[in-house]
């Protein structure tokens, strides 16, 4: 019975931690989820880690329980407040990362972060002993919610991708400033300096970021478009012979929130390396089925056997989405 309740009091938060968390994926798995959802968590987020680290040292120093207490309440209120900023934007990264890329990393990080902050013990085990942890934690679990919200408020998503580096450094302002005992000013200079590299950093590997909220709500390879309603998906082998008589179309409807306007490029690769680059008209946001767009290549090489992919990009060159097919003789 003594062991029972051990466990319980161990583990019991922690699944109800997980079942709160498996509902709130459920809630939002079929469609973005809310702004003002993620707006809220983060402002509360901010001002209880801005709270936290201006008196966590005078609450300990006083050598109170009652202090202690506070300590542990703001740290369980920092995890939880991440969990579920986490939980809210998983979603949105899983529909748009592709599994196949280097930006399926980044949702992985994301999954295994989640996973952490709902398993107390993991995370009282992992992250307490390692502050540094927790600031990173803090940090990517901001940058990973603003990078979805600010495109459903129709900020380009390489430009909220951005943004996004920069205000979740902005956000460490008061670490900088009590571990480095400056005034709010130069510390408020050093995140900003800190949050130019960190934007910097995401323009030079925004390929391993998903594009959320952007995503692929269909694809298909084609002979050619007769109508758009009655799309005919082509078998993922296909005989050489004909593709060099009739070419092929690759179809591809894009999800963007309504208001947002994204240029996208399909780029045509045969045994990994780049044949063609085709410029498409600018996806326009709020259709629900994806806005729908598609290119034509007609000229093949001599020997086009092999495995050929049509990648679609956005401008900035993140990858939203891939179709896979086979030329056989």
């Amino acid at each position: 019975m003594n062991s029972a309740v051990a466990w319980l009091a161990e583990w019991g938060v922690s699944l109800g931690s997980l079942t709160g968390g498996v509902f709130t994926l459920f809630f939002f798995r079929r469609g973005l989820p809310n702004v003002a959802w993620i707006v809220g968590y983060l402002l509360l987020l901010c001002l209880v880690f801005a709270l936290l680290v201006e008196m966590r040292q005078p609450l300990a120093d006083s050598g109170r329980r009652a202090g202690r207490l506070v300590i542990t309440a703001a740290d369980y209120t920092i995890q939880t407040l991440c969990h579920g900023l986490l939980l809210f934007v998983l979603p949105a990264y899983y529909a748009s990362a592709t599994l196949t890329s280097l930006n399926a990393f980044f949702l992985l990080l994301l999954v295994a972060m989640a996973l952490l902050a709902t398993f107390d013990p993991w995370y009282r085990a992992i992250v307490h002993p390692r502050p540094w942890l927790g600031y990173v934690f803090f940090v990517v679990s901001i940058f990973a919610a603003l990078n979805v919200a600010l495109p459903l408020v129709g900020l380009p998503p390489y430009i909220a991708l951005l943004a996004s580096a920069f205000a979740a450094s902005i956000a460490v302002t008061p670490v900088v400033r009590r571990a480095s005992g400056r005034p709010w000013r130069a510390a408020l200079r050093a995140t900003v300096a800190l949050g130019v590299i960190a934007a910097t950093l995401a323009a030079v590997g925004c390929v391993w970021i998903p594009p959320a909220p952007l995503f692929m709500a269909r694809a298909a390879i084609m002979w050619d478009v007769i109508d758009l309603d009655a799309i005919e998906a082509l078998p993922p082998i296909i005989s050489a012979g004909e593709v060099k008589q009739r070419g092929l179309v690759a179809y591809t409807a894009i999800y963007a929130p309504a208001g947002l306007r994204q240029r996208v490029n399909h780029v045509w690769k045969h045994k990994g390396q780049v044949v063609e680059v085709v410029g498409l008209s600018p996806v326009l946001g709020g259709r629900r089925e994806g806005y729908r767009t598609y290119s034509r290549k007609t000229s093949f090489p001599a020997e086009p056997e092999g495995r050929w992919s049509v990648d679609v990009v956005t401008a900035s060159g993140q990858l939203i989405g891939r179709l896979r097919f086979r030329v056989v003789p």
